[in-house]
């Protein structure tokens, strides 16, 4: 006798289980990753230190919306994306490097 699929298989609740796993494990925790890294970057301000991805240490001295012109030595200024921000770091760490 042959046994008709059922609704209540096995196979789709592994599947179903898997897919819950990954949701879990991976992709909730990278929104809350880029969810706290977009507050930070909207609360940049003029004057902050910062560090870029690049490992550049700067100080904020002009923000655009998609740009931060950052002080790297007293004459010298870059451009940098916004997105390329990783870190704020507490006020007077450049003078203490």
């Amino acid at each position: 006798m042959e046994q008709s699929p059922t609704f209540f298989d096995p196979t789709l609740f592994l599947l179903f289980g898997f897919m819950i796993l990954i949701y879990f494990l991976m992709i909730r925790p990278e929104n809350k990753r880029r969810k706290t890294h977009q507050e930070m970057l909207a609360s940049l301000e003029i004057g902050e230190e910062i560090v870029t991805a690049g490992g550049i240490l700067g100080k904020v001295t002009k923000i655009t919306d998609q740009y931060i012109e950052l002080s790297i030595h007293q004459d010298t200024k870059i451009k940098v994306q916004k997105t390329s921000v990783s870190t704020v770091l507490p006020k007077g760490t450049l003078k203490s490097i």
